[in-house]
């Protein structure tokens, strides 16, 4: 498998959770956002959407999308499990994962905030008020999710899925953009109890071969 990511992305965050937990090692290939290395030609016949993730499999697939990937995954690799067997509780774990990967970061995605900076002209001030609401109001509903539910673990569960390996990208996204999320109990005590295991600590951005200040 070849799978393209960068570092600090939190949808090859997810991704890299993921091959942990499966215990799949896949080429990876640095595409370096912050200097538009995936508006490329060659990145663009990829994915023509010129976004990360992008992953090709052993067959010769090309598969994009974080929670695309995670689902393929979870297809082709069963064991550890990443969603439930019970039908109700998956959708739910879907649903907790989608307010994540589908509301929250996308507005905190680099081609949002260098439209707001660079298109309409807005002062570091206000991009940095933008993303203090939009985190604080997503990560918010996920912690009054994880309140209608037993306190386990994990969030849904003693054992780790897909809404963590959605929730500890997005916690680190707070911690970079200095978005104060002490108040979320439920949700630092499941990232601490992510730190734990190798999986997502290997994920770090930190500890990526493309890692940079």
């Amino acid at each position: 498998m070849k799978y393209w990511g960068y570092f600090r992305s939190s949808s090859s965050y997810r991704c890299r959770i993921a091959f942990g937990l499966k215990g799949v090692t896949p080429e990876f290939i640095p595409v370096h956002l912050k200097s538009g290395a995936q508006k490329s030609a060659e990145f663009a016949a990829i994915n023509p959407q010129k976004l990360l993730p992008a992953l090709e499999t052993d067959a010769g697939d090309t598969l994009i999308q974080s929670l695309a990937i995670l689902e393929w995954l979870d297809e082709t690799i069963p064991e550890p499990a990443l969603l439930p067997a019970d039908p109700a509780l998956r959708a739910q774990v879907r649903g907790f994962a989608q307010v994540i990967a589908c509301e929250i970061h996308p507005l905190q995605n680099l081609r949002v905030l260098q439209y707001l900076r660079a298109e309409l002209k807005l002062p570091e001030e206000a991009v940095n008020a933008w993303l203090k609401r939009w985190l604080t109001d997503g990560l918010e509903a996920c912690e009054g999710l994880l309140a209608k539910r037993p306190e386990t673990r994990f969030a849904f569960g003693d054992e780790p899925g897909l809404a963590d390996i959605c929730l500890v990208p997005q916690v680190f996204s707070a911690q970079r953009f200095g978005v104060d999320i002490s108040h979320l109990s439920r949700i630092n005590a499941i990232y601490e109890q992510c730190q734990l295991i190798e999986a997502f600590a290997n994920a770090h951005p930190r500890k990526q071969p493309d890692w940079e200040e």
